[in-house]
């Protein structure tokens, strides 16, 4: 069975084909999952795998590693693009997400000022004060949205929520406009007997709809580019998603592919 990717609450420096060189932040345990989705393409697994022994990383013990990688870094002449949230499950779930954040931009400032702050969140915990105040404090605030049409949400995504909806989230993403930058991953293939696909002309449209409502500052499409737990699934060719892209530029909105 695929499992979790990060064994470490501080990772890399990696290059992500969309941030430059990030230095990686992982809030969840780092021998097991906790995520409010369970997506069919998670590179970190299932979420079936369990959430392991380790628990969730400090406050405290965040800003320690943080800061001795930071510190190395600077030392050893370095450089940094960016700092990101993501890691074995969904970053906004962790206790003191908000505090851990404000530690982050304080560091940042002291040893890479000119790095940015990355969040990649999934967008359920929209509906936390904190959460938001945190996600509106940082460079890049990256919420995904990977359908607009409810049943095909549920069939990629799988909220372990049954309160969350794609017509809530749309309005919580909102609240955001140009702050909030857009993450859709467009994938087709099976699971389980059942085709997925959200590369079709209706659930382009429903994304349009969407993003109308939402108004980012920016999308980023992707498609798959590792291992995946549903292993049926397919990658999206570039060419495909640029003209996928390309309609969406039609109606004003500024999407990067990669």
């Amino acid at each position: 069975m695929q499992t979790v990717l990060f064994h470490e609450t501080i990772f890399g420096p990696i290059h992500s084909r969309r941030l430059g060189t990030s230095l990686g932040i992982n809030l969840t345990p780092r021998d097991g999952k906790i995520c409010t989705f369970d997506c069919l393409y998670c590179e970190a697994g299932f979420n079936a795998q369990g959430p392991g022994k380790s628990g969730m990383p400090s406050r405290n013990e965040v800003k320690r590693l943080l800061e001795e990688k930071l510190k190395a870094m600077k030392e050893a002449g370095e450089s940094l693009d960016v700092l990101t949230f993501s890691g074995n499950g969904e970053p906004t779930i962790h206790p003191e997400f908000e505090e851990v954040v404000d530690d982050t931009l304080a560091l940042r400032d002291k040893y890479f000022p000119n790095a940015k702050v990355s969040v990649l969140s999934n967008s359920t915990r929209l509906d936390s004060q904190g959460v938001v105040r945190a996600l509106k404090r940082v460079d890049n605030n990256i919420l995904k949205l990977d359908s607009a049409i409810e049943s095909t949400m549920r069939k990629i995504d799988r909220p372990t929520s049954p309160s969350f909806t794609v017509d809530k989230v749309v309005d919580l993403l909102a609240r955001f406009g140009s702050q909030a930058i857009i993450q859709t991953m467009i994938l087709r293939g099976e699971y389980n007997g059942e085709r997925i696909d959200n590369s079709t002309p209706e659930e382009i449209d429903a994304l349009i709809e969407a993003y109308k409502r939402i108004g980012p500052g920016e999308i980023m499409l992707y498609s798959i580019d590792r291992k995946t737990p549903a292993e049926k699934l397919e990658k999206v060719p570039r060419e495909e998603l640029e003209r996928i892209a390309d309609r969406m530029r039609a109606d004003g909105f500024k999407v990067q592919v990669s």
